[in-house]
């Protein structure tokens, strides 16, 4: 089929390069000329790995293009695909802006009968009133369709051809069909439900991961005060089927595109809709608290930062992306700045022309770099590189060996053995996990 993608973030890419990757023909488009340029000649905008090789790959078979045009874009387009970003602000609220400007652009160039699909994040009721406007405004019948995305940043390729289900939302049995043959070559099972339950899906799945983090990062807390280890309680917990053991590791909290803006929105809609979610209010109070608690734990050993160089490892909010929206680095940095700490960051991906980073950060290109003459480290993504750390490197190169790790990437007894003085996250406890065999 000709598809058409309207964005090129991750959802957008990620998405439009594996429609072409299982044979059909896909131009992508956006209305930032310099970064259509740069896809052109194969430079993604987007650290995830894999999909440069991807990209230039289906370029050269000529599955796949790139416009600043969306007369151009979706002049052949059998289905257009919308995938801008629909950021949330602090009050909960869903910013539509982008998305209802893109809608309307694929409006008014739609010449023949069209499928139009919600990749984006939106509000339930969504579908409906995008129904309405093409009814209005496009010359030719558009059916609308919400297929909603489950992709993780840095592992986004692998969840789209190997994802657990695809879900269609639609109330017209032709466009469920025409998604299914689309999707089809993913040999994927697909859910097909209602289009308000499409986009509550979303929504619920993402909350639902949110408070399962919240809740063992908790359950870490109580284990620091009673002197159990998170480790051995979370392996012990994961191996009940009905629990399983993903999103079970504690640490300092979620953070990303999606958690953060997701479990917002739902208490927006909850709230729209005259309703309390005092489990879901929790669950956002909850990681507030934990993306400062290694901040909370440095002041209690050092008591005071000010002056001291503090090496941060980590910035981006998890590993395999360059992605610090919501990463709880910039707010245990920030914090740390306030309060006059001179502050040396490092991450193998995110650079020091990030323009989310504070001006005072310095970020350096080495791990060494970071740890040369700090008073304290703190651990806050666990890169491979920074996991491969041995507890000599800190007491060699450290001016006092003082790590906090809100990860639990280290061995403390190995810690403890070359008298570096080592905090983690829940592992109150002296025994190690016990691994089944």
């Amino acid at each position: 089929m000709n598809i058409s993608i309207v964005g090129t973030g991750y959802v957008g890419l990620v998405t439009g390069v594996g429609l072409a990757e299982i044979g059909h023909h896909v131009t992508c488009i956006d209305i930032d000329e310099e970064k259509i340029r740069k896809l052109k000649r194969g430079i993604s905008p987007i650290y995830e790995p894999g999909i440069e090789s991807l990209i230039l790959k289906n370029i050269s078979e000529g599955r796949l293009d790139f416009t600043a045009s969306f007369a151009e874009g979706a002049r052949l387009a059998d289905v257009v695909y919308l995938a801008v970003g629909t950021p949330t602000g602090i009050d909960g609220q869903i910013d539509m802006t982008y998305f209802n400007k893109a809608a309307s652009e694929i409006a008014e160039v739609i010449i023949h009968p069209t499928v139009v699909v919600i990749k984006s994040t939106v509000p339930v009721g969504t579908n409906a009133s995008l129904q309405k406007l093409m009814d209005k405004k496009a010359k030719h019948k558009v059916s609308v369709v919400s297929n909603p995305e489950f992709l993780r940043e840095g592992m986004a390729l692998r969840d789209l051809f190997e994802g657990d289900r695809i879900v269609i939302g639609a109330e017209n049995e032709e466009s469920i069909q025409i998604m299914e043959r689309i999707n089809s070559p993913f040999n994927i099972p697909v859910v097909a439900t209602s289009s308000k339950s499409a986009e509550l899906i979303k929504y619920a799945s993402n909350a639902f991961l949110a408070t399962k983090i919240s809740f063992i990062n908790e359950i870490a807390n109580l284990c620091d005060r009673v002197g159990a280890d998170i480790q051995e309680v979370s392996f012990g917990m994961g191996l009940d089927k009905r629990i399983g053991s993903q999103f079970l590791q504690a640490g300092i909290g979620y953070g990303g595109s999606c958690f953060p803006k997701d479990t917002l929105g739902l208490l927006q809609i909850a709230k729209e809709s005259d309703m309390d979610f005092p489990l879901l209010q929790e669950v956002i109070q909850t990681n507030s608290r934990q993306q400062k608690i290694l901040v909370k734990k440095l002041l209690a050993k050092l008591d005071t930062v000010k002056g001291k160089k503090i090496a941060i490892l980590g910035i981006a909010f998890k590993p395999n992306t360059d992605d610090v929206r919501e990463a709880p680095a910039l707010k245990i940095m920030g914090e740390l700045s306030n309060q006059g700490a001179i502050i040396y960051a490092y991450d193998p991906v995110v650079k020091k022309h990030s323009s989310a980073l504070p001006q005072n950060i310095r970020v350096v290109d080495t791990i060494e770099d970071a740890l040369n003459q700090a008073d304290a480290a703190l651990i806050v993504t666990e890169w491979e590189e920074i996991k491969a750390l041995q507890a000599k490197e800190f007491k060699k190169w450290m001016k006092h060996p003082v790590v906090f790790d809100g990860r639990n990437c280290f061995d403390p007894d190995e810690m403890l053995r070359l008298e570096v003085n080592y905090q983690s996250i829940g592992r109150g406890g002296e025994q190690k996990v016990l691994i089944l065999k």
